[in-house]
């Protein structure tokens, strides 16, 4: 340890505001609490329907890929908790153009989860509340107003400061876990048929009817991927934690791993539970309209329909309150995180320092309010819950995969920083986790990856205006020569996704050129990794450049605005 590690600490500090009311369980339930969301409730028919029993493959994939991503960020989160941490790491690492383009990328895809979340509450209600949605699944009027309306119950909650939002959320996921055990125990008592692991169907043979292709695509397009996104809130909440050298590893690993095996146990148990004859005849990817009970289908509220279909209203009717309390529990963490990365965009001054006000009860609140308005735009007429979740997926995984990268520049960068957590095998894991990124984004498909890229670009929009009426000369040095590379990560996944096999739409020959198949793919990305990994290490800043970012006092006074 150097002299200097605990000025470093109290320089680059949050705000003192906010409070530190996150023990260990909070944390890891907070992470929890926001990976079991509405992903559950819908992801398991979407996983069945474009893999079959393969879908299995699609889970094991992904919790495996989470965990390593996951692993990338412990060692940073630990010694650098700061609240909105995913936005800050690029910030010491490669300066202020890199922390902008993973900070804007990641509090876009946030912003949009609590929306998300709200609209699969809505779905859910709509297989007895026909009102709330038109037929092409966008909301109507009323649903518009009731969707609003949960939004701002959010921002509510989150105001009053995360010593209450713990409590309430402690609670809901007691409650969360305990729903997914009934779930799998109930249906594999009730109904499991062995066969369906091998059976033969109208449009498929075996366990993977449709080949491995679409087990792996499942991963970002049937909503495995965003089940698994939650993980995230050991990062972003990680300055408002007790013991963050305990909390912070236990939350990233635990809460991948608990989660992962209960969705692969829910997934064996939805495939055990359909029934074989239908199934032969129709094929899985009609196995949402197989699972019926008089004129409503399962493609809107799949396991409780199915719990009706085996019998067990009482479940069902649990899972129907279960469709407000899981996603409305993940949008309510959401809308805090939300704010929180909007915060740390503020402190790092790449962003209005309006953002960076906190109140009394420790909340960033002009940041809680620009989530609950920007979630809101998100319920205008755009397409299903699942279509949505595309994209809501690809900018998140995108903004991980820096942290990969930033735990090895670290190690050269300030290598005398305490790290009272040391992540072993770095040189294996972040490589691995970097690959896992850009896969998932491969495999969500050209159609989710240009419009992604399209996000991106507004972002920059953003940011040259930001920079054009600095008038106060407040934001920092863009540190471009550093940051650069970033450009080249987004144009690289661009160029291999577009020459490779997957669509991410209807048509699966839509807007790709599929010049490799799916091996070619792999190599490709395995390529794009190695070359990010080597620019991004060139890139670094130097020692002394990350010293002064580090040491940058961010205490100066933050003036409320006049007007919001």
């Amino acid at each position: 340890m150097t002299a200097e590690a605990p000025q470093i600490e109290r320089y680059s500090d949050d705000d003192p505001r906010l409070k530190k009311d996150f023990g260990t369980i909070g944390l890891l339930f907070t992470a929890i609490g926001s990976i079991i969301g509405s992903g559950w409730l819908f992801s398991s028919l979407h996983a069945s329907e474009q893999a079959g029993p393969a879908a299995i493959i699609s889970w094991v994939t992904g919790t495996i890929m989470f965990l390593l991503i996951g692993l990338s960020y412990a060692e940073l989160g630990v010694m650098f908790p700061r609240s909105g941490g995913v936005a800050r790491y690029p910030h010491y690492a490669w300066g202020s153009f890199a922390s902008y383009s993973m900070g804007w990328v990641t509090w876009l895809a946030c912003a949009a989860v609590a929306s998300v979340e709200v609209s699969a509450v809505l779905t859910y209600a709509t297989s007895y509340a026909g009102w709330l949605e038109n037929d092409n699944a966008t909301l109507t009027g009323l649903g518009l107003l009731i969707a609003i309306g949960l939004m701002a119950l959010f921002v509510v909650v989150n105001y009053f400061g995360v010593r209450w939002f713990a409590r309430i959320n402690n609670v809901l996921v007691w409650w969360k876990l305990g729903m997914i055990v009934l779930v799998i125990v109930a249906v594999m008592v009730s109904a499991f048929h062995s066969s369906n692991f091998s059976l033969d169907t109208s449009d498929g043979n075996g366990f993977a009817p449709y080949g491995l292709k679409s087990a792996f695509e499942a991963i970002p397009a049937a909503g495995i991927a965003f089940s698994f996104l939650g993980w995230r809130q050991g990062i972003e909440l990680a300055g408002e934690t007790d013991n963050p050298r305990r909390n912070v590893p236990l939350t990233l690993i635990g809460s991948v791993i608990i989660c992962g095996i209960l969705y692969i146990l829910l997934q064996v148990a939805f495939i055990a539970a359909q029934d074989p004859s239908k199934l032969s005849q129709h094929g899985w990817h009609d196995v949402g309209s197989l699972i019926q009970v008089g004129t409503s289908a399962g493609n809107f509220s799949p396991l409780a329909t199915l719990a009706t279909v085996l019998g067990m209203t009482w479940l069902a009717n649990l899972l129907y309150a279960d469709a407000f309390i899981s996603p409305g529990d993940t949008g309510l963490i959401y809308t805090s995180v939300t704010a929180r990365m909007s915060y740390a965009m503020g402190r790092n001054r790449n962003a209005p320092a309006v953002l960076a006000h906190v109140n009394d009860n420790g909340v960033p609140w002009p940041s809680l309010i620009l989530a609950w308005v920007v979630g809101c735009i998100f319920f205008l007429p755009f397409p299903s819950w699942q279509a949505l979740v595309g994209i809501v997926t690809s900018l998140t995984v995108l903004s991980f995969g820096s942290g990969s990268i930033a735990l090895l520049t670290f190690r050269k960068q300030i290598p005398d920083q305490e790290r009272p957590y040391r992540q072993g095998g770095a040189w294996i894991i972040a490589p691995l986790a970097l690959l896992s990124t850009n896969l998932i984004m491969y495999w969500a498909g050209w159609d989710q990856v240009w419009k992604m890229m399209v996000a991106v670009a507004i972002g920059y929009v953003l940011l040259a205006f930001f920079q054009a009426t600095d008038t106060q000369k407040r934001a920092p040095r863009l540190d471009f020569r550093h940051g650069w590379w970033v450009l080249l990560w987004f144009v690289g996944i661009l160029v291999v996704s577009y020459l490779g096999s997957y669509s991410g739409a209807e048509k699966t020959d839509a807007g790709q050129a599929n010049v490799y198949g799916f091996n070619g793919g792999i190599i490709a990305n395995v390529i794009l990794t190695i070359i990010v990994l080597a620019v991004a290490w060139y890139c670094q800043l130097p020692s002394h450049r990350v010293q002064e970012i580090l040491e940058e006092s961010d205490r100066e006074e933050i003036a409320p605005p006049a007007t919001l």
